[in-house]
């Protein structure tokens, strides 16, 4: 008689334990949960990418700091900030920049903005 209850409470215990996984499973597959599931993956990776992105960044500095110091510059040159007027003409040379652009020196009958669609 034990035993047979025993069996028969084993048996239902794994039946409930293999339909609360079924139902598991069944949730996890659902739309919702799988563009759940998609989004956390995106952000996750975009904060990898981002940490990657600012890794790479402190390396270029360090590595740009080691290069001014063999160099003899003393500072860094930021990105958008012209040199200095001595080094400007020492590494470029004379140059000689327009003072006004104009446009219409380009022929427009040649010029077909459709030919190149």
């Amino acid at each position: 008689m034990f035993r047979r209850t025993f069996w028969f409470t084993a048996g239902a215990a794994a039946g409930v334990w293999a339909t609360t996984k079924v139902n598991q499973k069944l949730k996890q597959l659902t739309p919702e949960s799988l563009a759940a599931q998609a989004a956390n993956k995106a952000v996750e990776t975009g904060h990898r990418l981002k940490d990657f992105a600012l890794d790479v960044r402190a390396g270029m500095l360090q590595r740009e700091a080691e290069l001014g110091d063999v160099l003899g510059l003393a500072a860094p040159v930021e990105h958008g900030r012209e040199l200095p007027e001595p080094r400007r003409r020492a590494a470029l040379g004379q140059v000689t920049h327009p003072t006004t652009a104009s446009f219409s020196k380009i022929p427009t009958s040649s010029y077909n903005r459709n030919e190149d669609h």
